[in-house]
């Protein structure tokens, strides 16, 4: 029998498409069960597990989509994870995928600004050898210049991450197969 814990549901906008890629929109089964009680979802897909009290019984959903659209943020938030998934969790200038940090184009003692088109995924070993050089200066230029990515360009670059673990009832709404053949 399938723990508990292991039966988070797959959360998919109305529109059947998943809030999240990267981290994967999932919720607890306790969050998903309190979703249908209060009528916020509909079940798409169930796992063979139940929970049940003395009157009740419920399979657990795998799978629900919203019944009212949420409409994705036009812009993503400036976070840490934001500018890692943007570059796809390499470094700008020598593309290793290891001991990531972020480095400022512009150094911050230049006046350089914590910004989207100034922040760039850096290993430590190119951060340090940058150091407070503009990239010029230091010899090392990035193998793409920063912009603000859309949501959707941080979405598709997560769908190249997938969780190590996918319910075989998750995949009809999932796409990373036929996007990473691209």
């Amino acid at each position: 029998m399938i723990a508990l814990e292991s039966c988070s549901a797959l959360v998919l906008n109305a529109d059947y498409r998943p809030l999240s890629y990267f981290p994967l929109s999932l919720w607890p089964w306790q969050e998903s069960v309190k979703a249908v009680f209060l009528d916020r979802v509909n079940i798409l897909s169930e796992y063979d597990r139940e929970v049940r009290s003395p009157g009740w019984r419920m399979r657990l959903p795998s799978v629900v989509s919203l019944k009212r659209y949420v409409q994705p943020a036009r812009y993503p938030a400036f976070t840490r994870f934001n500018v890692f998934l943007r570059d796809r969790f390499r470094c700008a200038y020598c593309d290793s995928p290891d001991d990531l940090t972020f480095d400022h184009i512009v150094p911050r003692s230049r006046g350089g600004l914590t910004r989207w088109d100034n922040v760039v995924t850096a290993c430590a070993p190119c951060n340090l050898r940058k150091g407070g050089r503009s990239p010029r200066e230091a010899g090392m230029r990035p193998r793409a210049w920063p912009v603000m990515p859309t949501v959707h360009d941080l979405q598709r670059n997560g769908r190249a991450f997938p969780p190590n673990y996918l319910h075989h009832s998750w995949r009809d709404y999932l796409y990373w197969d036929a996007e990473l053949e691209e």
